[in-house]
């Protein structure tokens, strides 16, 4: 008769609970001290695990960061039940536009999003490297779904055809991400959804 054999150990959910917790260190120590003064040490650390296990699954500590804010948006948006995200087409492009800007507003003030994203973004002023990496890699695909959604509205008729929606989206999102970054505003519904109606309708007299 066999001898009763204990199951193999499950790496892959060991890892996983690795990958995740170093996530979460790396957000909080760049929020805790900002993006200079955090390590891989100082992560693998706050994450339990050695420092060669994040240097397996990443080269540099922006790997890690960045990575990490994926995640989180992807955590998001599995929690809305809107992933793989897209900006709903429901044929009102106002209210399309007033809906997803009202959800970033919304993450731009949760505490988990606010203070890790402020760190960063202020190091990639003074870092072009990681200002460029923190663009193309976060910022520019989220970019393109507003580009998407108001090519649909040109489809439909609701946007002029010869409009650039690459300009067209920054009339909206630019004015946000300058209030929030520099504090020159609340950031509220109220004041997004009015960005959405100066930027479809102008501002002349109609």
């Amino acid at each position: 008769m066999a001898q009763n054999q204990s199951p193999a150990p499950d790496t892959s959910r060991r890892s996983e609970r690795s990958r995740r917790a170093i996530y979460d260190a790396a957000l909080a120590l760049v929020a805790e001290v900002g993006y200079p003064k955090t390590t891989i040490e100082g992560i693998a650390s706050r994450a339990g695990v050695g420092k060669q296990t994040i240097y397996r699954w990443w080269s540099s500590k922006a790997d890690v960061l960045l990575e990490a804010f994926l995640d989180l948006s992807n955590q998001a948006a599995e929690a809305a039940g809107q992933a793989p995200y897209s900006i709903p087409d429901t044929g009102d492009l106002a209210a399309d536009l007033k809906n997803v800007l009202r959800a970033t507003v919304d993450e731009l003030r949760d505490p988990a999003f606010e203070a890790p994203s402020r760190a960063l973004a202020a190091e990639g002023v003074v870092n072009e490297e990681l200002g460029r990496r923190f663009v193309a890699q976060l910022l520019e695909p989220q970019l393109q779904l507003y580009v998407d959604r108001l090519r649909a509205a040109q489809g439909a008729g609701e946007v002029r055809p010869d409009i650039d929606p690459r300009i067209a989206l920054e009339l909206f999102v630019s004015p946000l991400a300058q209030r929030w970054l520099q504090y020159t505003g609340p950031i509220t519904h109220a004041y997004t959804d009015t960005l959405v109606d100066y930027a479809l309708h102008g501002l002349a007299p109609r």
